[in-house]
């Protein structure tokens, strides 16, 4: 018995009434169907980014290389201290240990000579995507140097290994920042493996809570810019050292314009 001549394949696929959407949006929408079922190639990149996604979280961050590059770009002097989680494992399992020094990294600090007068303390971490961090961190703290106002000191840089952002603040009070931004790999998602987060914090120092700081999102370049992003928190960090807060207390109107009347 002779068979039916193969239908091309746009013809098996239904395609969804919101295809025209897909081109303002990576979320998964108007995915169309195959009878009752997603496309084959719909459930294979969903398997895939699925894979990244955790791979993200479980990816260790290359320090070393991340610290000569910092350093090679930059020429500052970088520290690179670490939190009580000793692994990926216990940094996964116990978020408290990642939101605190290790003994060793504390005494490290306590031993430095005091720095007096840091303006912004910036701080890397792996967080949970080692891939935001080593995609990210480089280029956006190179546009924070370049935008940031001359007579403002920086500080030695700060690398923190399996680290929370609320570690930030005790590395902040340790090394008697102003202020501290830590540039920190955010929980990957579906459509984002590498998306950067950075936190803000004034008068940083152990027992902060997440209301004592402004956050920046999705800092890549399917998202916020660098410029965008090293913009946005000068701005914030001004205001901040202006109005002596941070925060739930600082809000963010750096894109909001002026109309002279």
């Amino acid at each position: 018995m002779q068979q039916p001549p193969a239908r091309p394949m746009s013809e098996i696929v239904s395609e969804d009434p919101w295809a025209q959407l897909k081109s303002f949006t990576q979320a998964r929408i108007a995915l169309g169907r195959v009878g009752s079922s997603l496309p084959t190639r719909e459930v294979l990149d969903f398997s895939l980014s699925h894979a990244l996604a955790r791979d993200a979280v479980h990816l260790a961050l290359d320090t070393q290389t991340l610290i000569a590059q910092i350093q090679a770009a930059l020429a500052v002097e970088v520290l690179h201290i670490h939190s009580q989680a000793q692994d990926r494992a216990a940094y996964l399992l116990r978020p408290d240990w990642g939101r605190q020094l290790s003994e060793a990294s504390r005494q490290r600090l306590s031993l430095l000579p005091k720095e007096t007068g840091i303006d912004l303390l910036l701080v890397v971490a792996d967080g949970l995507s080692s891939l935001a961090v080593q995609n990210h961190a480089l280029p956006l703290l190179e546009e924070i140097r370049k935008q940031a106002p001359a007579e403002w000191y920086l500080g030695p840089l700060v690398v923190a290994s399996q680290a929370r952002v609320a570690l930030a603040d005790e590395i902040g009070e340790q090394l008697g920042a102003r202020m501290v931004a830590i540039l920190i790999g955010e929980r990957p998602g579906l459509s984002s493996p590498d998306s950067l987060g950075v936190y803000l914090t004034h008068q940083p120092k152990r027992g902060r809570s997440d209301a004592d700081r402004n956050c920046i999102s999705n800092i890549r370049p399917g998202g916020l810019e660098y410029a965008a992003a090293a913009k946005k928190l000068l701005w914030l960090a001004k205001e901040a050292r202006r109005l002596n807060v941070s925060g739930v207390a600082l809000k963010d109107e750096s894109e909001v314009v002026i109309i002279n009347k």
